[in-house]
């Protein structure tokens, strides 16, 4: 009684499972239809070369704008700090300088009535239009000239003062005899508004 219930029950199940078990089995060689899972194919490698490619590319491409962009910045930092440098050297001397040209041009222009009242002494009113005349029959270019003897004559003024050779001192004293018109144009006009306290001047003295 037991063993009809149980073939009942079960036969279902083997029928079932000897239908899957006698299905056509998977052969070994349909693993193997795309070939071994190590083998590379070459559309694969060709991509792994463009890549390559791409990359150096990539790689040169960065190494040059870095390059020129390093350059650049370097360019522009030693502009900067010459013109800095250049700007400290010419500022109070360009003061100076235009100072000199205002003032002189402005007792040029006043009546003399005027002039007379500012500077009573004759001979000193004869001084103020010599400096005017002088000081402004020199162009710019000559008073660019003029500067630049004057920053190169210091120049090497501080090297000989550094290297203590007599030899060199005494060369310089020599070629640098009147390459500071700048400064004793201005020195001059100082001194004469000094003694002309009615005449008021923003001139800077180191």
């Amino acid at each position: 009684m037991e063993g009809s219930i149980a073939k009942e029950l079960y036969s279902e199940s083997l029928q079932l499972s000897s239908a899957e078990l006698g299905s056509e089995p998977i052969a070994f060689g349909d693993l193997q239809d795309d070939g071994p899972l190590w083998d590379v194919s070459d559309e694969e490698l060709d991509r792994d070369s463009d890549l390559d490619r791409e990359w150096q590319r990539r790689h040169d491409q960065f190494h040059t704008i870095g390059y020129r962009d390093g350059l650049i910045s370097g360019k522009e930092a030693s502009a900067q700090e010459g013109f800095n440098n250049g700007f400290k050297q010419s500022v109070l001397a360009g003061y100076n300088w235009g100072v000199a040209r205002g003032v002189t041009s402005a007792l040029a222009c006043l009546p003399d009535a005027l002039k007379e009242r500012l500077i009573e002494d004759q001979e000193k009113r004869n001084k103020f239009q010599g400096v005017y005349e002088t000081v402004h029959s020199v162009s710019t270019t000559d008073a660019l000239k003029f500067f630049h003897d004057d920053v190169l004559r210091k120049k090497e003024e501080e090297q000989s003062e550094h290297s203590k050779a007599s030899s060199n001192v005494s060369g310089m004293s020599k070629d640098s005899s009147g390459c500071s018109h700048l400064e004793n144009y201005v020195g001059e006009l100082q001194s004469l508004l000094l003694e002309s306290p009615a005449i008021k001047s923003h001139l800077s003295v180191k």
